[in-house]
């Protein structure tokens, strides 16, 4: 069952004005045309406007709180939440760039990723870095919350942007790996070469000697 409070950010208390604040204040920040029309945006913001619309009105927002105080007694866990991973495919990247990050937790209820938004316990997300701060930084949170114990811990990655003169010794070296590379396999050739040397050799020298002897 959804948390409806957690994706608009409020308190299971909030005031009708409070909701329609978050709303508000979310829904252009999820809106599609705003980002380019990406999937994760477009989910996000169906994800706040059904939490709005359930929580507006009066029946169903009486129902729903029945449910998920139900389900909260029953299905969250009383352990402290953990984060067994929390990773990136790569740590340096150029703008624009997909990055795939990962992450795997337990028993935490609610899971947020920043700068994305909510998120399931563990999972998978490709997403493509637009800016860097002023010191070529981007920073990604991971958030894990048992809500029962009020409990959460947070664990956070930093990708590095490349600068040009990085890109630009990268493309050099990788000019440079061909001509390299030829060398072992070369080197491996001289040697076979000298083996067939020898053995011939060897088979020359037995056979003049089988010839003496007889």
């Amino acid at each position: 069952m959804k948390d409806y409070y957690y994706f608009l950010g409020i308190p299971q208390n909030a005031s009708a004005e409070d909701i329609k604040k978050a709303y508000r204040k979310l829904s252009l920040k999820y809106h599609p045309d705003k980002n380019d029309n990406d999937d994760f945006f477009s989910d996000r913001f169906k994800e706040v406007k059904e939490a709005y619309e359930t929580l507006t009105d009066t029946d169903r927002r009486r129902l729903y709180d029945q449910n998920l105080s139900s389900q909260q007694r029953n299905v969250k866990s009383i352990l402290p939440p953990k984060i067994k991973n929390f990773s990136a495919s790569k740590i340096r990247a150029q703008k624009g760039e997909e990055i795939t990050i990962y992450w795997n937790t337990y028993d935490a209820d609610l899971v947020k990723i920043v700068p994305f938004g909510l998120e399931k316990p563990n999972g998978e997300r490709t997403i493509r870095i637009k800016e860097f701060d002023s010191q070529g930084k981007f920073q990604i949170l991971l958030h894990a919350t048992n809500t029962v114990l009020h409990k959460t811990i947070v664990q956070g990655i930093t990708i590095t942007e490349l600068a040009e003169s990085e890109l630009d010794s990268e493309e050099k070296e990788s000019l440079n790996n061909p001509s390299g590379s030829f060398q072992k396999p070369q080197k491996k050739e001289n040697q076979s070469k000298r083996l067939v040397s020898v053995l011939i050799f060897l088979a020359l020298a037995a056979m003049i000697i089988w010839l003496m002897l007889n």
